[in-house]
């Protein structure tokens, strides 16, 4: 992997070991199996690469198709001339592809790693069962040879840049091919391909919203380091900053925590010299002054305390609570402190700071809750967040157990009180909006 690093290895997070690598295997094989993993198969197809899994597009759910070496429900049939075809065109030996399989970043993998990529597949357990569920689209979305049309405007998804050093030709191939980091994070054209004038900019994602990671300072990811744009792919969180929730978790958790040192270098080098794009959903900055201290030095990792503290502050919330309702004032029963500690705190903690420990995410100073666009906040909000790694807890969603109004009370709380913002303003009507638009 070419390239000289400028960062201290030393200080890189530990990378996870890598599964189904095997002595026993060929080294091409062993290598088939890292590139499945920065190709990131399994987030769409299963760990077991049986498939069936859903993919949001505009045009409907599309479901993976099982890839395992099955003659009768996978490619066991496929010679890797086949395999090559669907990988950079598309092309099954007896349909179109559609393009939720990322085909318009995989045109640019090189021959040596879809070489590989095959080895691999011919190994993997196979699943002689189709999936769960098939893809069904309307007339005529249905019509899978529209697709060539298609294809002829919108692949390649990314052409290649000059000038750039054998670290970030890398990173560029492992970004905008293997990763293809712009299939979440560029909006779309008028025919659903990538806007390449837009790329990386940042894009609505189902229920979710894949942020600028263009180098804008305001908007992007431009005041990030590339150690901490190593970290953050390494471990899906960022101090302060950022947390991995959704596609992204599924990113991290699946592919991106098994890449070596270098790779992940490669990635953060050619981040920091992708075009910046200033978008309108900047980030306000973060006033350090205006964060909440931890309650204790040891409150975020002792589950005693943390329990103790909060059954003391839940108490006083319901002696608040009666109070109230006993003179009257039951318009104000539920303040957006009484709402934070009810749902809220158990999990991301009284002080915001949670327990890192137990993969519990500390909400303080993230940028999700920074933004001026407070759509993707009230999602996570409404329709909960699964986490980087599968030990960690998921957060529950909230959009039929809260009222609109109580929904927005706990985003304007929880903006103003851990993300350090002057104020927040965020209505019922804003957060009914979102929920029917990502329902």
């Amino acid at each position: 992997m070419a390239g000289t690093v400028s960062l201290p290895m030393e200080n890189l997070p530990s990378r996870i070991t890598l599964p189904n690598v095997s002595p026993a295997n060929s080294e091409l094989t062993n290598r088939g199996a890292y590139v499945a993993r920065t190709a990131d198969c399994m987030a769409c197809h299963r760990d077991d690469y049986s498939g069936g899994v859903p993919i949001e597009t505009p045009i409907g759910n599309i479901y993976s198709t099982n890839i395992t070496p099955s003659t009768r429900y996978g490619i066991g049939n496929y010679t890797e001339a086949d395999f090559k075809k669907a990988l950079r065109k598309g092309r099954a030996p007896n349909h179109q592809l559609y393009p939720a399989m990322p085909y318009p970043s995989y045109h640019g993998m090189t021959d040596e790693d879809i070489s590989a990529l095959f080895a691999y597949f011919q190994t993997v357990p196979i699943v002689d069962t189709p999936p769960e569920k098939t893809t069904h689209l309307p007339f005529s979305l249905n019509i899978r040879s529209l697709m060539l049309a298609w294809n002829v405007i919108n692949v390649p998804s990314t052409e290649n840049r000059s000038g750039l050093t054998n670290t970030q030709q890398r990173g560029e191939y492992l970004v905008n091919n293997l990763e293809h980091c712009g299939t979440c994070h560029t909006p779309r054209n008028l025919t659903q391909g990538l806007d390449k004038d837009r790329y990386l900019s940042g894009a609505p994602l189902g229920k979710w919203f894949a942020p600028n990671i263009t180098p804008d300072n305001d908007t992007g990811i431009g005041l990030w380091s590339e150690m901490d744009i190593v970290n953050y792919l390494r471990t899906g969180t960022l101090d302060k900053r950022a947390y991995a929730g959704g596609p992204m978790a599924e990113a991290v958790a699946h592919s991106i925590r098994y890449l070596t040192d270098e790779d992940l270098i490669a990635m953060a080098s050619y981040l920091k010299v992708v075009p910046a794009i200033k978008t309108d959903d900047y980030l306000i900055p973060v006033n350090v002054s205006r964060l909440p201290q931890p309650v204790s030095d040891s409150i975020t990792y002792d589950l005693l305390e943390q329990k103790d503290y909060l059954a003391q502050a839940k108490a006083e919330t319901v002696t608040s609570v009666d109070s109230r309702i006993s003179s009257h004032d039951v318009n104000d029963s539920n303040s957006p402190k009484d709402l934070y500690l009810i749902h809220c705190a158990s999990c991301h903690g009284v002080d915001g700071y949670a327990q890192p420990d137990a993969r519990y995410a500390s909400i303080v100073g993230l940028s999700s809750i920074r933004r001026v666009k407070t759509d993707a906040l009230v999602g996570v909000i409404a329709f909960g967040a699964k986490g980087a790694f599968n030990t960690a807890p998921k957060m529950p969603g909230f959009s039929k157990d809260l009222s609109p109004a109580q929904i927005a009370s706990i985003t304007n709380y929880v903006r103003v009180t851990f993300g350090g913002l002057p104020n927040s303003d965020v209505s019922a009507a804003d957060v009914t909006r979102v929920i029917k638009e990502k329902s």
